[in-house]
């Protein structure tokens, strides 16, 4: 089936393999501009555009998707599908397409609607989360579902290793069921849904006063971005893993312990790998044994 892929990030980039590898006629790629994707980073283009160009497909990269109704027309595809493309596509660009868009949504409709599904999920303590392919429409993920996967949470898996699981699993998806699509009836989504907002820095500060479980939520979600951080003598301190501590907490939320475990409202906090500021990613029992002179995070 001839389609038109839309989508920006390393998962995106996945899942344009998976269509492109399952023999379908890629007629355009649309992805965002070039641009600085890293601190210090030169401008450079998005992990879609790469892929495409590695595969011989042609790219746009428009500023606004409004730009390339009639490319879309051109281009004789049935249909688009839609991966973190990273714009809302307006009434032309949807109707420019006679079978729609089909777009692959990090979650279980109507839970987790919007920008960070799969961070929002674990800040939560879902113990479960998946895939969907669903219609696209004006809304928000508003739009009904096609097909989708449940996907169980790991204990200690971070954001970035769960959305690795689920790039993967929604680019099987999307490959095996593409040709399905325009002739489907997707489900209407059920449920009071959910909307998972995007995600600040500030939010990802950790307060020592709220319970350790809450805390491990906290940096798991957090890793790789934002990163979840605190305070050490003044200066920034990330933690990217943590673990929930089997010891009982003795002292006050904040207090450092050794191990390093840190106390909190409720039990300690394991701390596994950290990074100072200015410094590498290590691990934390390295950092706390070139500690001196503090006692306390968070200050």
């Amino acid at each position: 089936m001839r389609v038109v892929f839309l989508g920006t990030p390393i998962e995106a980039a996945e899942a344009l393999r998976a269509v492109h590898g399952a023999g379908h006629d890629v007629a355009l790629v649309v992805t965002q501009p070039d641009r600085r994707r890293g601190r210090g980073s030169e401008v450079g283009p998005s992990p879609v555009k790469q892929a495409a160009e590695e595969l011989g497909l042609p790219v746009l990269t428009p500023e606004r998707s409004s730009e390339i109704v009639d490319d879309l027309r051109a281009s004789g595809a049935v249909l688009g599908a839609v991966v973190a493309f990273g714009q809302l596509l307006p009434p032309a660009v949807l109707e420019a397409l006679p079978g729609g868009y089909v777009n692959v949504h990090f979650s279980l409709l109507p839970r987790w609607r919007g920008a960070a599904p799969v961070e929002r999920a674990i800040l939560a303590g879902d113990s479960e989360t998946g895939v969907a392919l669903m219609q696209l429409e004006e809304g928000l993920d508003t739009g009904p579902v096609y097909f989708s996967e449940r996907v169980s949470i790991g204990d200690e898996e971070t954001a970035g290793e769960l959305r690795h699981r689920l790039s993967t699993i929604g680019a099987d998806l999307l490959a095996t069921h593409i040709e399905e699509i325009p002739d489907a009836v997707p489900t209407p989504q059920d449920g009071e849904p959910s909307y998972a907002k995007k995600l600040t820095p500030e939010e990802f500060c950790l307060d020592w006063a709220e319970p350790a479980e809450v805390l491990a939520r906290v940096v798991r979600a957090g890793n790789p971005n934002p990163g979840a951080w605190t305070a050490a003598a003044g200066r920034r301190l990330k933690i990217l893993r943590a673990r929930v501590g089997a010891a009982r907490a003795t002292a006050s939320p904040g207090s450092l312990l050794a191990g390093p475990t840190v106390a909190t409202g409720s039990g300690v906090l394991e701390l596994i790998e950290v990074q100072a500021e200015g410094k590498r990613p290590g691990p934390a029992g390295e950092w706390y044994r070139g500690l001196r002179g503090v006692d306390r995070l968070g200050e």
